[in-house]
């Protein structure tokens, strides 16, 4: 005979299990509400990049020193800056591919910036526009021109380059102002206002980029001349 207080307890046990056993089916169904939820307002697309677009590129070519006219298609977004670094990015990728006609080490991540400023008037503080210092650069307002000349004038390109690159990049005279040169011819071909070219490496004035081309000038693009044809 069982004794009646342990079937009151009995009881008691059995109602606690029953009510805990509803709470737990409870929570797991909203959790698995939850986890339906969120897989649903989840996006189903890749994210949006910019658009593939017809760049053109001057290609150096060490056989016969020669800068030949490339047309590539290549993501290619609407920042002017951000644009400016995706061409030259894909004219180093060229040059660091093994077959290169002008091969250089470091390939589209040695361009870490290109800035692009309101290009001074020649001959009267082009070189003093820009003042590279530790950390980055400076612009001299008085070498800047007007707000209407900024928003359509002509502009000067910043390119800052990787020490890497400039420590690996072949030395010679001719490599290096080809290398210079098809930067310069690039930026001008893709961004017309482009006219005038400096370059930095790692944020600071080098003297050259790889003991002969002097990298202490303003370069101008009207001084690049591709040459004949055009290659896919």
């Amino acid at each position: 005979m069982i004794p009646r207080y342990q079937k009151f307890l009995f009881a008691i046990l059995l109602v606690a299990s029953l009510a805990m056993g509803v709470g737990l089916w409870q929570l797991r169904e909203r959790a698995h509400q939850r986890m339906i939820a969120g897989e649903n307002s989840a996006p189903t697309s890749a994210p949006e990049v910019a658009p593939a677009e017809q760049a053109t590129l001057l290609v150096a070519n060490d056989s016969d020193g020669s800068l030949l006219t490339q047309v590539h298609s290549l993501p290619l977004p609407a920042d002017p800056g951000a644009r400016a670094r995706a061409v030259l990015g894909k004219l180093l990728d060229l040059y660091a591919a093994p077959d290169a006609a002008h091969s250089v080490p470091g390939g589209g991540s040695s361009v870490t910036q290109v800035f692009l400023l309101p290009a001074p008037e020649i001959g009267a503080g082009a070189d003093a526009a820009v003042k590279p210092k530790s950390g980055g650069f400076s612009v001299n307002p008085s070498a800047a021109p007007s707000q209407d000349a900024q928003e359509t004038g002509p502009q000067l390109a910043v390119v800052n380059l990787t020490g890497g690159f400039a420590a690996s990049h072949p030395s010679g005279i001719e490599t290096e102002t080809l290398t210079v040169l098809s930067i310069c011819g690039t930026l001008h071909a893709n961004l017309p206002r482009v006219t005038q070219v400096r370059f930095l490496v790692d944020g600071l004035e080098r003297p050259t980029l790889a003991g002969h081309a002097d990298l202490t000038r303003t370069y101008l693009t009207s001084d690049v001349a591709p040459a004949e044809g055009t290659h896919p």
